[in-house]
C-alpha cells in the first residue's frame, strides 16, 4: 500500500522501466548466464593449475602460448586425462597423443603437434615421491572433470546467445565500435536503445560500469580513486572490451599509449578507454549517427586545436 501511495502521488518523480521485448529479454538472460559460465571455467582452471604447479609444471610449460598455459583448452584437456603424472608421460606414446589430438577437434598440424608436446612432457623437471605424485594424479583428476564440465557449459550457452544475439536492437551500433566481437557485444550497455538513452545517461553509465573516477577534495588536497560500487558484469565487460582492443593497431591502441605516457598504470589507462568507449556508444545510440573513430579518439578537442597557418 505504501507503494501504491508513492506512485499516486509522486509518479512525476520516479522514472518508467523500460518496456523491453521478450527477444530483449532472452538475450540478457543468455548472455549472463554465458558470463557466469565464463567465470566459473576460470575458476576451475586457476584450480587445475594451483594442483599442477605442485607435481607437473612441465605439462603447463608444454602448453604454455605466448607465456600462459590455456588449460581450458580441448587438445591440454585431452592430453591431461591421457597423461595426469609425470610417470604417465614418460609411457606415452605419440600415436596416442595424434589421437586425443585428434578427438579433441584439432584438424591441422596434428602429428607436429603430437611431436612437440611429447617432447616438452618428457623433459627433466621437479617431481614429487611416486606414491605423492599418483595422489597429486588423482587429486587433479577432479577440478579437470569440473573444468570439462564448465567448457561445455560455456560453449552451449554462447552457441544459443550467439544465436539469438544478430536479431536484437543495437547489433549495428554494437558492431561499428571496435572491440572482440558479438562475445563482448552481447554484454555490453545497449541492447534497448530507449533503455540506453533514457535510463542510463552518458555519465550515470561510466558510474554504473565502475570505470569513472571518483573525486574527493577536502581543504587543498584532491584525492582521485577508482570506483569500488559498481555493476560487476559491465566492469568485467568493459575491461575486456578495452583489452581486446588494445591487441591491435588502431586508434584505442594509440589513445592507451598516450594514457601510458601520461603517466597511468594499466588499469587506469585501461578504465580511461573504457570512458571513451561507454561514451561512443552512447552517443550512437542516442543519435543514430555512426562510429567514427577520428572524431571519437582525437586526442585534442577541437576547441583546443591552433588553426594552422600559412608558412
Amino acid at each position: 500500500m505504501t507503494l501504491a501511495n508513492i506512485l499516486r502521488t509522486d509518479a512525476h518523480a520516479h522514472r518508467p522501466l523500460p518496456a523491453d521485448s521478450e527477444l530483449v529479454q532472452a538475450v540478457a538472460v543468455l548472455s549472463r548466464a554465458t558470463q557466469d559460465a565464463i567465470w566459473r571455467r576460470s575458476r576451475a582452471t586457476q584450480e587445475l593449475r594451483a594442483v599442477l604447479r605442485e607435481y607437473y609444471p612441465g605439462f603447463l610449460a608444454a602448453f604454455a602460448k605466448g607465456g600462459a598455459t590455456n588449460l581450458a583448452s580441448a587438445e591440454a584437456r585431452a592430453i591431461l586425462a591421457l597423461a595426469p603424472t609425470p610417470a604417465a608421460a614418460a609411457k606415452i606414446t605419440k600415436v596416442r597423443i595424434a589421437a586425443a589430438l585428434r578427438h579433441a577437434g584439432r584438424q591441422r598440424g596434428i602429428d607436429a603437434l603430437a611431436r612437440q608436446v611429447l617432447d616438452d612432457l618428457r623433459q627433466p623437471q621437479l617431481r614429487q615421491p611416486q606414491l605423492v605424485e599418483d595422489a597429486f594424479g588423482h587429486q587433479a583428476l577432479a577440478p579437470l572433470a569440473t573444468l570439462n564440465a564448465e567448457c561445455a557449459s560455456a560453449d552451449q550457452l554462447t552457441e544459443s546467445t550467439t544465436t539469438a544475439f544478430p536479431a536484437a536492437p543495437g547489433l549495428r551500433d554494437h558492431h561499428q565500435l571496435p572491440g572482440p566481437g558479438r562475445p563482448v557485444g552481447r554484454t555490453r550497455p545497449g541492447r534497448d536503445r530507449r533503455r540506453s538513452c533514457t535510463l542510463h545517461r552518458r555519465r550515470s553509465l561510466k558510474a554504473y560500469a565502475g570505470s569513472a573516477p571518483v573525486t574527493g577534495a577536502s581543504g587543498r588536497s584532491i584525492s582521485i580513486t577508482r570506483r569500488t560500487v559498481k555493476n560487476d558484469r559491465l566492469n568485467a565487460t568493459g575491461f575486456v572490451w578495452a583489452f581486446a582492443s588494445i591487441g591491435r593497431a588502431g586508434a584505442p591502441r594509440d589513445h592507451y599509449h598516450r594514457r601510458r605516457a601520461h603517466g597511468d598504470r594499466h588499469a587506469a589507462a585501461l578504465r580511461h578507454l573504457i570512458n571513451r568507449f561507454l561514451g561512443q556508444l552512447h552517443h550512437c545510440l542516442q543519435t543514430g549517427h555512426a562510429f567514427d573513430p577520428a572524431k571519437a579518439f582525437d586526442p585534442l578537442p577541437a576547441r583546443q586545436r591552433r588553426p594552422l597557418l600559412d608558412s
